[in-house]
């Protein structure tokens, strides 16, 4: 069955079937995905590249690259 056989079908259903079929279909998008959960070893070392660095001045590189106007 095609898409647009399914929008015609969908319109023929009355308002309260209507309603049922779009929650039923928001319920299935987020039925398979599982949440990803992170372990905080895995972000060990995710900014080793700034252990030496001074934060005022990591900071102040950040605004000269991403500047807000």
């Amino acid at each position: 069955m095609t898409l647009e056989l399914l929008v015609q079908e969908m319109r023929s259903l009355p308002v309260e079937q209507r309603k049922q079929l779009v929650l039923a279909i928001l319920d299935s998008l987020t039925e398979d995905q599982p949440v990803k959960t992170h372990r905080i070893q895995e972000f060990r070392g995710a900014a080793a590249h700034l252990r030496d660095m001074d934060a005022q001045a990591y900071v102040n590189q950040l605004r000269d690259e991403f500047p807000l106007s």
